[in-house]
């Protein structure tokens, strides 16, 4: 009796339409998911590669509105996120604001072909900033929020070596006339 129904079921043209048209969306489905690509990241996020490792970082600060002058030394571990998109650092300093710790991501964000890079410290302070790189240079620019003012900031990263690079950090009230706040370097352990 169940193979007669089954049969009958085969023959009947709307069921066996409906199931044939099942089958085929089916196939139509899996064809489409085996074409997806997984994303890739941007050429441009290789570069970042440069930044891998733990780095020791020592820095004159200038007395500024962001607080008194002095030695600053920390350091910086940087590793990629998985899928590659992104690299994260944990990072430590000590000087004359005291000692602290910051969480940094940078990335390459084609939407709007600039390097990001976001930091959060246990000051509370949050950097936002986005940069460009070009024969060995790092320009990043951002907005600085301090006393209840913004000022534009200016941090510039020139790599010396793969092992070492320069690096200079400006303010400016308008974005035309700068003043240098921090100056120092960054060595590769």
């Amino acid at each position: 009796m169940a193979r007669i129904f089954r049969k009958s079921m085969l023959f009947n043209k709307p069921m066996f339409s409906l199931f044939l048209f099942t089958i085929l969306t089916c196939a139509a489905v899996e064809c489409a998911q085996a074409q997806m690509q997984a994303p890739q990241p941007a050429p441009e996020t290789k570069n970042l590669a440069y930044f891998i490792g733990s780095w020791t970082v020592a820095g004159d600060l200038k007395p500024s509105p962001m607080g008194p002058g002095g030695k600053v030394t920390g350091t910086e571990t940087w590793d990629w996120m998985d899928g590659h998109f992104f690299i994260v650092s944990h990072s430590t300093m000590s000087g004359a604001m005291g000692n602290g710790s910051g969480l940094s991501v940078m990335g390459y964000s084609s939407d709007e072909s600039k390097y990001i890079y976001n930091e959060f410290d246990s000051m509370g302070q949050i950097e936002n900033a986005r940069g460009t790189f070009e024969n060995g240079t790092w320009s990043w620019t951002s907005d600085e929020h301090m006393g209840g003012q913004t000022m534009k900031g200016r941090y510039t990263a020139k790599e010396i070596s793969p092992t070492s690079y320069s690096f200079k950090f400006e303010l400016s009230p308008d974005g035309s006339s700068w003043t240098t706040v921090m100056e120092g370097t960054a060595t590769k352990k």
